[in-house]
């Protein structure tokens, strides 16, 4: 079991092919293609979420993502991440690339917030974070994820590790900060849903 806490906030995709997101940059249109056997529909916090896009940056790295009916991963309210890497990397290795790009954003953005949960018993990790950046009018736009990092190996004994995640958007300034006054609420019951959460994609 995940044990999460609080962070306050106010409001003022790839480094060494391992689960960085270019945060906030919509993906080009591309062809959809299941990759990793994980065609959808996912069924996640009473919602039901499609595949709408997903790339394979490497011959070792997928990446799919899924949004409910009506949306799109342009401007999307709501997704869910799968990513899987093959190869020698390790849970904490995928995080600490993670986290560099975060505090690297920092200079930048002064939203950026995050909290990580490292699982010892399962070999998992949490990342929650926040990201903003403004339209061309000057709006916010407020992204919160939470990613599920989790130790991966197939039927070949490939391994690697599987990220499942899940990502919130508000666009507009006044909606950022209703966004960012639920976050408190929203923030816990996501990342319990979340850990708790059956895997896509089967680790054995």
């Amino acid at each position: 079991m995940f044990q999460i806490g609080f962070i306050t906030i106010t409001l003022s995709r790839l480094v060494s092919a391992f689960f960085v997101v270019a945060i906030m940059v919509a993906p080009a249109a591309a062809e959809v293609t299941d990759y990793i056997g994980v065609p959808g529909p996912i069924e996640f916090a009473g919602k039901s979420y499609e595949l709408a896009w997903s790339s394979q940056p490497a011959d070792h790295y997928v990446k799919q993502e899924y949004v409910p009916s009506g949306q799109n991963v342009e401007t999307y309210a709501q997704m869910l991440l799968v990513e899987l890497v093959i190869g020698k990397i390790k849970v904490m290795d995928a995080v600490r690339s993670q986290v560099d790009m975060l505090n690297k954003r920092k200079g930048s953005d002064p939203l950026v917030n995050m909290s990580v949960i490292e699982n010892k018993a399962t070999g998992e990790a949490l990342l929650d974070f926040i990201v903003s950046s403004k339209n061309a009018k000057g709006e916010y736009i407020v992204e919160w994820n939470a990613y599920r990092y989790a130790p991966y190996s197939d039927a070949s004994n490939k391994a690697g590790v599987l990220l499942y995640a899940t990502s919130h958007r508000a666009y507009g300034t006044e909606n950022a900060k209703s966004f960012l006054d639920g976050l408190r609420t929203l923030r816990p019951d996501q990342i319990n849903i979340l850990a708790e959460a059956r895997l896509p994609l089967s680790v054995n």
